[in-house]
């Protein structure tokens, strides 16, 4: 290569190097999709309300769901992105991630979902924040709240796979209707009067 070609080319060279380490650098480092390790934390405070986070296996409530969905390429608690079309929650004390079951208390429609943000924080009825994915799938997109039940679950690791790639989990039928109207019944005797 002649010194000339050189001389032209090395400062190009430079250029396109530094570009791209640039394009590198920066800009929020996303943990990779994974359940592990599973992340308890510390206590935190929010608002003034302390939360400490805590594995529960037995984990099984009524409240409310809201749902969250313009947040999308933010950070979540446990370092992933956040991509709202995907199945996934926000809740206050549970290892991140943990596997939830949510049922609607309206239709008895239930879903896995896969929680690896923190949230709802306010209104101690509201017991999680579902993205929008996950609130289409369960079919309260529209109600902006709705009753539930979420109980912690140990799903079968395709399940799991396909909520880690940002895919449905198998649908899970209803719940039967007696003990959807026994749900309903406790719901209104409990959460449903605050």
């Amino acid at each position: 290569m002649s010194g000339s070609l050189t001389a032209v080319l090395r400062p190009a060279f430079a250029i396109l190097l530094t570009a791209a380490l640039a394009a590198c650098g920066g800009g929020t480092k996303f943990r990779p999709v994974s359940d592990t390790p599973v992340r308890v934390g510390p206590p935190y405070k929010v608002r003034g309300s302390t939360y400490t986070p805590a594995a529960e296996p037995g984990y099984d409530m009524l409240g409310y769901a809201t749902w969250y969905g313009s947040e999308s390429g933010n950070q979540v608690a446990n370092g992933e992105r956040f991509r709202p079309q995907w199945i996934t929650g926000a809740h206050k004390t549970l290892p991140l991630p943990s596997y939830v079951e949510v049922t609607a208390l309206d239709t008895g429609r239930r879903i896995l979902v896969r929680v690896n943000d923190r949230g709802p924080f306010g209104e101690s009825a509201r017991i999680i924040d579902l993205s929008r994915g996950a609130a289409e799938a369960l079919g309260i997109r529209g109600k902006g709240k709705a009753a539930v039940r979420v109980r912690v679950v140990d799903p079968a690791e395709k399940d799991r796979a396909a909520l880690r790639k940002g895919k449905a989990a198998k649908d899970l039928p209803p719940i039967s209707g007696a003990t959807l109207a026994n749900l309903q019944s406790q719901f209104e005797s409990g959460v449903g009067t605050r």
